[in-house]
């Protein structure tokens, strides 16, 4: 059976430029989406979080203009999060065993700006899944986790990769680019990340490149989780 770790954010805030903080943590569809591929693909899933905490959801990320509209969409998230007992009760992220799983898989949502990417436990972690050739995955923002992750002389460990997440264009487009410290497509260039994405706003868009799998946007949570499903069973 395959094994995936899901790592989540541990926040409730992201911190802005004027110091101030905006309520924040995972955003729900690239969790609740990727979680139900998972299941349904029957592997075997363990959700976990720094300090064990148990994870926060942008509560943005339920509205209904989030799902073109529709209300209901947003409730579906709702009930199926509800539904995932390992949410109220996660494993410390810090203490897994990256043995014991095939893969990590990191949701989106601006948590993982606040402390994800400045955690040089889970970059030692994602060292450890890459050194064993194990995919890492993240979504949307969830690939500003990717960042402390270095090598024995400090690089970047993903430098020269190709990959994706939230876009320049699409921060300006909800109106958040003004406001944060730092933007995700410019951090991930300035690495050394060979950075692309959709020719459109919100679109599907999954990049490959060795282990390393990344999705731009919520709209390409499915699809990264399909990938990592289809190519962790052959």
């Amino acid at each position: 059976m395959t094994r995936v770790l899901i790592a989540v954010t541990g926040v409730d805030h992201w911190t802005l430029a004027d110091g101030s903080q905006s309520p924040a943590g995972y955003w729900p569809e690239e969790l609740s989406t990727p979680h139900r591929v998972f299941a349904d693909a029957g592997l075997d899933i363990t959700i976990a979080t720094p300090g064990g905490v148990a994870p926060t959801a942008t509560e943005a990320g339920f509205a209904p203009e989030m799902h073109g509209g529709d209300a209901a969409a947003g409730q579906r998230i709702r009930e199926h999060l509800a539904s995932i007992e390992a949410l109220n009760a996660p494993e410390v992220l810090e203490d897994v065993d990256v043995a014991a799983h095939d893969f990590v898989f990191v949701p989106g949502g601006w948590g993982p700006m606040e402390d994800l990417a400045v955690s040089q436990s889970f970059g030692e972690l994602l060292r450890r899944f890459t050194d064993a050739g194990k995919p890492v995955a993240a979504v949307c923002h969830g690939p500003a986790a990717l960042l402390p992750a270095r090598d024995d002389q400090g690089g970047w460990l993903f430098a020269g990769r190709e990959l994706t997440g939230f876009s320049n264009a699409e921060e300006h487009a909800v109106g958040t680019a003004p406001l944060a410290k730092w933007l995700l497509e410019d951090r991930l260039r300035c690495e050394g990340g060979v950075y692309s994405a959709a020719p459109g706003d919100w679109a599907e868009y999954v990049v490959v490149d060795g282990n390393l799998y990344t999705g731009q946007n919520p709209a390409s949570s499915e699809a990264l989780a399909k990938r990592l499903v289809a190519d962790t069973a052959a």
